[in-house]
């Protein structure tokens, strides 16, 4: 994570939108008269909205830790694909 001002953003915003993009580097850009801003990838944001929205459920938030527990003790299911 790297903490930018708003100048130094700004005067470089294609070579730290790229850094954001190319390193999954999460920009954090501090203002002297406002509140600071946190810049990251789109794939990065959904990927982590996505995760929030599985374990609001707490169901989902079992079978997942299920899932966990059983391949962490070495219990192992092979299932065939099936073709299209």
């Amino acid at each position: 994570m790297e903490v930018l001002n708003y100048t130094e953003f700004r005067q470089n915003l294609a070579k730290n939108l790229d850094k954001v993009n190319d390193d999954a580097e999460i920009v954090i850009v501090s203002r002297s008269k406002g509140k600071n801003v946190v810049v990251m990838d789109l794939d990065e944001y959904n990927a982590i909205t996505e995760t929030l929205h599985i374990i609001k459920s707490e169901t989902n938030r079992k079978r997942l830790q299920d899932a966990i527990d059983e391949m962490n003790s070495g219990v192992h299911h092979s299932h065939n694909l099936i073709e299209p």
